[in-house]
């Protein structure tokens, strides 16, 4: 055959890549392993098969991790931490390094493993997962090394539960294990069901690297096994998967103090405009949705194709299917494997064949007899209401639809549950910078897709979870504020006879939209001081308050999209007239608490306004240090609409701490203020009045944070809730937020103590880090 030929006909010849050596290592374990423990391996108990999706077959059984397993291995981790955190940073640095030279020196044997054992294409296990895996070891023993100097007053968490999804078993391993770590912590980590082997085969180089008995442990076993690991006495949990589990693991977490982070699905828009390389948006678009089979979070499938090109992309992007290749993974000329298992092969199909609208074209490409193999699919024509447009397939499937105009890709991209990735493909760099912190969504690759690297964090917003892997940001979710907090006693208001003073009634009401307005129950409750004077009166919101809050908050979004310098300015302007009626705020504070300390309150929370002024326009991002020519900026955005419960011991500083860091950042607040002491709310509802501050920024309610709590937390937009709270309103507020799996911060009854000016995890907690890919140059 001549080279014309070939290239006409793009015919190929196998070449296979020899299975032997990891069957080999299989074969020495007697293809039968228990779990690893304490530094060793167990004997194995009752166990499941794990097949190669690509021929049926079993490759071994694996012990099925019992309440039990997973007890001894918290155990082995507890006893093994301390000494962890005592070998110090470098130590810790030392041991990381190893690993990621191991993986490193057997690179082939891991591959070749994950291939067998998850059905992708070796190509992508041996040029994608283990050198990606490797690098965040290598980076995270950086993150050892320099923790004691750049994180200054953190240490780790504890004991760790990580749970991993199948279709990149080592890579999630790597995320998770690496950060946890660097930082101190010891790990328990269930394996996904379907691809246990490289786990185990990455606990058998731990002890060659240095690891120390108990600090990794590897529990193998199916959902069972998963959610005894989130009921176990761990000190945080790490899941990625699916949406449905994580909003499972939200509710069982909830109220028991566990940090959290999960990483979801995703239902991520790939958009391309009128004035994109189509060729080369076709082959972006091939890695976006085809690249392992489709089995990705954050893959790019949802084509937006803007209109008078779509018929001629899609002519191309068929013909660019119909040559794609499907068959043995092992086989380095493949481009698509198997599909993980028969359960999600049916799935898949059930799901395109229910499916009534548009076109559907299946690859011209012959699938092999034996298997679970799914063809490369797209469906054009759809609107973006349609049931595929919406519902995550995790196949090798595309769904199209077409827009007119920028706006329009904006609008059709945002308008889905989640909010993981989004692809932009054009030549228009200004066109592209603009759409990209439209897109609501934790990652944006310009010109490019599934980019990824250790020094960049990697997350979603919505449903897609919450919380970073990757880069400084990710290493929040591995430490905390070193010390210990005091539990909170619940306060509770003052009791006294409603015997009225004479003086003038000064009515408090609510703030909703800029305005003060009557709770809509029409009930109010009296504010006794310490002695039992009647002090006044305040309203208490109930439900339809709560709402009419949360809508005027979102009818206030332009807030968002305004400079840093104006909302410093508003800010400045706040604490400019609390300043003013500093004595006439202080009085009504001591009335309410008793003591003398009204008047170095106000003085605390008009330096707060100032501080968080300060950092308005001072909290910035980071351009990443990724291994590509090119830039990936983690911009620092708004998360949206705050709920927060503020605290009940510092009514007028508690309240400004939480409202002013909202505000500095871009977001809008729906405020419940100090259940005993609500007078505080009314003076400074006053003060917002005069100072420019547009309707629905900040919204105030006065009631019972018990009552109010659950509609807060449960409102699908409401995209965060804090609470600071004295009632015991944690796990309510956690569970209730599961319904949309916004971001919660509660105080789990532990104090703070809010004379300290700690703004930085208030600012944190205000924003989202989105991570814009952009590559480079001509080549």
């Amino acid at each position: 055959m001549t080279v014309k030929e070939i290239f006409e006909t793009m015919e190929y010849g196998p070449a296979p890549e020899s299975a032997s050596e990891a069957l080999a290592w299989i074969n020495r374990n007697g293809a039968r392993f228990g779990h690893f423990i304490g530094g060793a391996f167990t004997e194995p108990g009752e166990t499941f098969e794990t097949k190669n999706p690509a021929t049926g077959k079993t490759l071994a059984a694996v012990t099925l991790g019992k309440a039990e397993d997973i007890e001894a291995a918290v155990k082995a981790a507890r006893k093994a931490q301390p000494n962890w955190v005592a070998l110090g940073g470098h130590g810790r640095a030392r041991v990381l390094y190893a690993i990621a030279r191991i993986l490193q020196k057997q690179s082939r044997l891991f591959a070749v493993l994950e291939t067998l054992d998850n059905g992708k294409p070796i190509r992508e296990s041996r040029d994608i997962d283990i050198p990606l895996a490797t690098r965040h070891f290598y980076y995270h023993a950086g993150m050892a090394q320099l923790m004691e100097d750049e994180l200054p007053g953190r240490e780790a968490l504890g004991v760790c539960g990580q749970i991993v999804p199948w279709n990149f078993p080592l890579l999630m391993l790597a995320w998770k294990i690496a950060p946890a770590l660097a930082m101190g912590n010891t790990v328990v980590l269930k394996p996904a069901e379907y691809t246990p082997l490289t786990a185990l085969l990455f606990a058998s180089i731990c002890a060659e690297a240095g690891v120390p008995p108990g600090v990794v442990n590897i529990v193998t076993g199916d959902g069972s096994t998963g959610a005894a690991l989130v009921e176990a006495e761990v000190d945080k949990i790490a899941f990625t998967g699916s949406t449905e589990v994580g909003r499972r693991i939200r509710e069982q977490t909830a109220g028991t103090g566990k940090a959290l982070t999960l990483e979801l699905g995703g239902k991520s828009p790939y958009i391309v405009f009128d004035d994109a390389d189509l060729d080369s948006a076709i082959e972006g678009l091939v890695d976006a949705i085809w690249f392992n089979q489709g089995q990705v979070c954050c893959a790019g499938s949802r084509l937006l194709v803007q209109e008078n090109i779509a018929e001629r992309f899609h002519t191309k992007l068929r013909a660019r299917m119909d040559g794609l290749r499907i068959g043995d993974p092992l086989d380095k000329a493949i481009d698509i494997g198997a599909i993980i298992d028969p359960v999600q092969l049916q799935a898949i199909t059930r799901m395109v064949d229910s499916n009534t609208a548009g076109h559907i074209h299946r690859a011209a490409t012959p699938l092999p007899a034996d298997g679970a193999f799914y063809p490369p699919t797209l469906i054009s024509g759809l609107s973006p209401a349609d049931p595929l447009m919406q519902e995550e397939i995790f196949g090798p499937v595309l769904v199209s639809t077409t827009f007119r105009t920028p706006s329009e890709a904006i609008q059709i991209a945002n308008n889905t549950r989640y909010g993981l990735a989004a692809t932009i493909w054009t030549e228009n760099i200004n066109l592209a910078l603009d759409i990209a912190p439209k897109l609501v969504s934790g990652i944006v690759w310009i010109n490019g897709t599934n980019m990824m690297d250790a020094a960049a964090g990697f997350g979603g917003v919505r449903e897609s979870g919450f919380g970073r892997e990757g880069g400084w940001e990710g290493l929040a979710a591995y430490t905390r504020p070193v010390g210990k907090s005091k539990s909170l006693e619940p306060i509770t208001p003052f009791e006294g006879k409603d015997e009225g003073t004479g003086a003038l009634d000064r009515t408090a009401k609510l703030y909703i939209g800029g305005k003060q307005a009557r709770p809509d129950g029409g009930y109010s409750r009296a504010v006794h001081g310490p002695k039992g004077a009647l002090l006044g009166h305040s309203s208490l919101a109930n439900r339809k308050d709560v709402r009419n809050a949360v809508e005027a908050a979102h009818a206030a979004k332009g807030w968002s999209k305004t400079t840093a310098h104006l909302r410093a300015q508003i800010l400045y302007y706040i604490a400019e007239n609390l300043a003013a009626r500093a004595a006439e705020i202080a009085s009504v504070l001591d009335a309410m608490q008793g003591g003398k300390g009204g008047g170095a309150q106000v003085e605390q929370s008009i330096q707060r306004l100032f501080t968080y002024a300060a950092w308005a326009d001072k909290l910035d991002g980071a351009a990443k240090p990724v291994p590509m020519r090119g830039t990936a900026l983690a911009m620092r955005e708004s998360v949206g609409v705050i709920g927060a419960l503020c605290p009940d011991d510092a009514p007028l500083l508690g309240l400004v701490s939480v409202m002013g860091a909202a505000m500095a950042m871009g977001n809008r607040s729906v405020l419940v203020a100090s259940e005993p002491f609500p007078l505080a709310a009314r003076e400074l509802i006053q003060v917002l009045e005069t100072s420019d501050v547009p309707g629905g920024v900040v919204n105030i309610l006065t009631g019972s944070h018990t009552e109010l709590a659950g509609p807060l937390a449960s409102h699908m937009d409401v995209d965060a809730v804090w609470s600071f709270s004295s009632s015991d309103i944690s796990a309510e507020i956690e569970k209730a937020s599961a319904g949309n799996l916004k971001r919660s911060w509660v105080n789990h009854g532990k104090t703070r103590d809010w004379n300290l000016s700690d703004a930085r995890p208030f600012l944190e907690a205000a924003t989202e880090i989105k991570t814009i890919w952009t590559p480079y140059g001509e080549g």
